[in-house]
This record gives C-alpha cells, sequence and structure tokens, in this order.
C-alpha cells in the first residue's frame, strides 16, 4: 500500500482500537491522526480522549506517523473540517476514516486504484466507502458514478477536489448556484434532502462538517465513486455518537468482500437506476411528506415541485 490514511479520533478508545486495528493490517506508509479535545463540561472526556489516543502508539510497521491534536474541543464540525484542511495541505490524497468507520480489508486496495485511476480526472470529486443497499450489481461492475455523496463512512479524495470546500457554504446564498445543482440532481427526493441540509449548514444550525463537503461536491457538479458492495461497517450507532444515537441497523452492520481486479464502468455516467432505488430505500412517503413540510418557507427560492 502507498496511500496516506487519516484516522479521526475523539472519545471513544473502544471503536478506535477496531478500526486502528484494521489500519495496521492494511499498513499505510502515512498515518495522519487528527484528534479532537476534551469538552469541558464532560469530565471523562479527559480520561477517554487520552485512552484513544494512546492506540496511536501501537504503530509497528514502518510508518510516519503525523498528529495535529486539539487541546480543547473544536466540535465536530469544527475539528473535521480544519483536520481535512491539514491534511491536504500535507498530502495530495488520502483514505480517510473515523473512529467509528471499520473497513473490509478490500476497502484500501479500492480506494488506492481508483484515486490513481481518476487522479486527473476533476469530473470525480469521492470515493466512498458506503452503500446504502448493501449491494449493487456486483456480477457487471465493480461502482459505480453518482451524483449522491453521502454517507461519507470511510472515503477518499484529492486535494485539488478539498480545494473546493467551504464550510460556512457561502455560495449556497446565490440564486444560480441553487439552479445549478437542481438541474444537476432531477430525483425530487434526493435533491430536497440536500436542500434540506445546506439551509441547516448555511444557517449554521448544525455542528457537521460533511454537509459543507456535499455542497463542495454537488455546486461544481461532481461525482462520488459508489462500491458494488457495502465496504465499511458504522460501529457509531449509539447514545454516545454526535449525530446517530439510534441504533439502526439495516445495512450499515455488515461488509462485503470486493473481487479483483476491479470491473471498472464503460464509461464516466451516471448510474440512473442506482438513485431510483436509492430513494426507494431512504425516503418513505412520511418522510418526504416531513420533509416537503419544513422545506415550504424556502419556496421561495425555485421548489416548484413542492406544489
Amino acid at each position: 500500500m502507498k496511500t496516506p490514511v487519516a484516522f479521526f479520533i475523539f472519545n471513544r478508545p473502544d471503536t478506535t482500537e477496531k478500526v486502528f486495528q484494521a489500519i495496521r493490517q492494511a499498513q499505510p506508509p502515512q498515518l495522519l491522526v487528527v484528534a479532537d479535545g476534551p469538552r469541558p463540561d464532560q469530565p471523562e472526556d479527559v480520561r477517554d480522549c487520552a485512552a484513544a489516543r494512546s492506540i496511536i502508539e501501537q504503530v509497528d510497521w514502518d510508518c510516519q506517523v503525523m498528529k495535529n491534536y486539539a487541546d480543547v474541543n473544536l466540535g465536530c464540525g469544527r475539528r473535521v473540517a480544519s483536520g481535512l484542511d491539514w491534511v491536504f495541505d500535507t498530502v495530495d490524497r488520502a483514505i480517510i476514516l473515523e473512529d467509528d468507520c471499520l473497513p473490509h480489508p478490500s476497502f484500501f486496495r479500492y480506494c488506492e486504484e481508483l484515486l490513481e485511476k481518476y487522479q486527473d480526472d476533476e469530473r470525480i470529486m469521492t470515493i466512498l466507502g458506503t452503500i446504502g443497499l448493501g449491494r449493487w450489481k456486483p456480477d457487471s461492475q465493480s461502482y459505480h458514478f453518482s451524483y449522491w455523496p453521502s454517507p461519507v463512512w470511510g472515503w477518499a479524495s484529492w486535494s485539488r477536489a478539498w480545494r473546493y470546500y467551504d464550510h460556512n457554504i457561502k455560495a449556497w446564498a446565490i440564486p444560480a448556484v441553487k439552479r445549478k445543482i437542481r438541474a444537476f440532481m432531477p430525483e425530487d427526493a434526493l435533491f430536497m434532502g440536500m436542500v434540506w441540509r445546506f439551509e441547516q449548514a448555511y444557517q449554521q444550525k448544525v455542528d457537521t462538517w460533511d454537509w459543507s463537503w456535499y455542497f463542495a461536491i454537488l455546486s461544481h457538479s461532481g461525482l462520488a465513486i459508489v462500491p458494488s458492495v457495502n465496504l465499511v461497517s458504522n460501529l457509531g450507532f449509539g447514545p454516545k455518537a454526535t449525530h446517530t444515537k439510534s441504533r439502526r441497523q439495516r445495512v450499515v452492520g455488515r461488509t462485503y468482500s470486493l473481487n479483483f481486479p476491479l470491473t471498472h464502468p464503460k464509461e464516466v455516467a451516471i448510474d440512473r437506476d442506482y438513485h431510483t432505488e436509492i430513494t426507494k430505500v431512504t425516503w418513505s412517503q412520511k418522510i418526504l411528506a416531513q420533509l416537503k413540510a419544513k422545506l415550504r418557507p424556502y419556496k421561495r427560492y425555485f421548489l416548484k415541485f413542492l406544489d
């Protein structure tokens, strides 16, 4: 393996240890570790953050370890965003894992090969490790292209793509940008889901970084590579999580082996059938109705399909 791995940790030594062991098996030549500091109102964080950081000292392969540790708590949004700024200022590409994203061994080779293959293709902005369907056309191709860049539970990208990142997504205020994203995302449900995210991020009502990353991708008509099988298991569902407190088990707990050599799509083209299927799985009629109600105050933009 030749590709750097960026590892984001905080206060969960139990899941950190599991993900670290997967990284240890892959033996990347560079490990960039980003850690948030303890929260002032949570005394146990001092102990737990220290325990998580101590796991990094177990590196026992030929590896350059670089650390970006915060002394104070920056929060999920600012810490990950600033950490990724540092990562992509340091290296030109990276595989990114958080402390609750447990990759299948084939995840690393999949990312590395596609980072190399598409390094100069400006259309491709991110390589995902998670597919919301568990499996999708695995017998015909190893991956497909999507305008749905979610979720970022184990992913990879290049500094050339990250340079578009703006945590405050100031460009969301520009009507032409909204129209551009709408034209790029014809699926009503998927588009509405992103509009809701972008409104929350723009108004700074949520402490997260990934919604701003989705905006950077979609506002530049960027594509995501999605594997044909789920390659990352999310260990973070539960009461100690920041955003995923429910114990949803659907496809997030199971991974599959990806076969090599990779079978590449014939062309770089959006898989529309995948978007139709992911809409059925992700958005029930009840959720869609709730989403429309939430978005109705923003109808003045151009959401005519809310009528």
